[in-house]
């Protein structure tokens, strides 16, 4: 008889002795693993069969085949033994006491509204658009035909990298973006109209952390590019998004303002869902609560990325989701948003 064939039937004798004594399922799986598992000892005496001289091998197999047999068998007997007993743990395990119950996540404020957002925006037939954190300047500023002075570009008011001298203007300068509009740009250089994208996202500005700004925030962008785009098919995106985040009843007014990337440009208020334009603090008497810039794209920008203006037209707008959060579930400071409260975040 060849040796491996001896240590294959001693190997089987073993394990039907270790097997007779074992009382519980948790031993059980150690044995298995012992002898079956992928580095257990049945596959260490198959690996020898290739040392096995040819005119030995059918036998030596056929021998292989049978204790690989038996031994997957008394293991399956000894399976069925111990469910059929109720040994089913280890001892010493008590199952009558009451089990952990582990809590439930759910949704950060800021991200109940961005999710909310992106749903209301692609139900009007935008799609999701994304790009990275970290740009350049000719993406962040350059192309959106921001001058070389605005204060926006200084860095006081931009995280750049690598600053020294006046590289801040060099566009190929990297920088934490400071909105999400190098997205539109990266859309535009790789797509033709017409297109319609909105662009959520993390931002970054150098802002002293108070009840309304933070060095990190979100936004949620919109570009609508094809011919005849007009300011009305604007006001009627942003109307009715605000419905929807706040209900039938507010009402939506645009203002003239300025933004080096639109011209016209607009800021977009909605009446304050607190006193229903009545006037109250949070609006400051107002009535109305500011929730996005906005305007049509200016016909330098598209020239940047190889649009002809003479042929398409269209709009963009932006907002801050932390800003959104804020109006919809009556917030007053921002820093709330990020101190990860258990006692202020259950409440959403």
């Amino acid at each position: 008889m060849n040796e491996l064939q001896k240590e294959l039937l001693e190997t089987a004798e073993l394990a039907e002795n270790e097997l007779a004594q074992t009382q519980d399922l948790s031993a059980l799986e150690t044995l298995r693993v012992h002898y079956l598992g992928r580095k257990g000892r049945l596959p260490a005496l198959s690996a020898k069969l290739g040392k096995v001289p040819a005119a030995e091998k059918p036998a030596v197999g056929k021998t292989l085949n049978q204790v690989k047999n038996k031994i997957q068998g008394l293991f399956e007997q000894k399976t069925a033994e111990l469910q059929e007993s109720g040994c089913t743990t280890a001892p010493g395990l008590d199952l009558s006491l009451p089990g952990r119950r582990r809590g439930l996540g759910r949704k950060h404020p800021i991200t109940r509204v961005m999710d909310e957002a992106v749903a209301i925006f692609r139900r009007m037939g935008f799609i999701v658009a994304d790009g990275p954190d970290i740009e350049d300047v000719w993406h962040n500023f350059d192309a959106l035909n921001s001058p070389p002075e605005h204060p926006s570009r200084t860095p006081e008011d931009t995280f750049y990298f690598n600053l020294q001298g006046d590289n801040w203007l060099n566009p190929e300068t990297k920088l934490l973006r400071t909105q999400t509009s190098p997205v539109q740009i990266r859309v535009m250089q790789s797509q033709k109209p017409p297109l319609r994208i909105i662009c959520p996202g993390r931002c970054y500005r150098p802002d002293t952390p108070d009840a309304t700004h933070g060095m990190s925030f979100h936004q949620i962008e919109g570009l609508y590019v094809d011919k005849n785009v007009s300011l009305a098919d604007l006001k009627g995106v942003l109307a009715h998004y605000a419905k929807e985040m706040f209900g039938n009843q507010v009402e939506v007014r645009l203002r003239p303002h300025y933004f080096p990337f639109t011209e016209p440009s607009v800021e977009c208020d909605a009446s304050c869902i607190i006193c229903a334009g009545q006037g109250c603090r949070v609006c400051k008497g107002s009535g109305w609560l500011e929730i996005a810039g906005a305007g049509m794209v200016n016909p330098a920008v598209f020239e940047n990325v190889g649009y002809d203006p003479e042929e398409y037209s269209g709009y963009a707008f932006g907002m801050g989701l932390e800003r959104i959060a804020m109006i919809r579930y009556a917030i007053n400071d921002l820093r709330l948003l990020y101190e990860n409260d258990l006692r202020f975040l259950h409440q959403f």
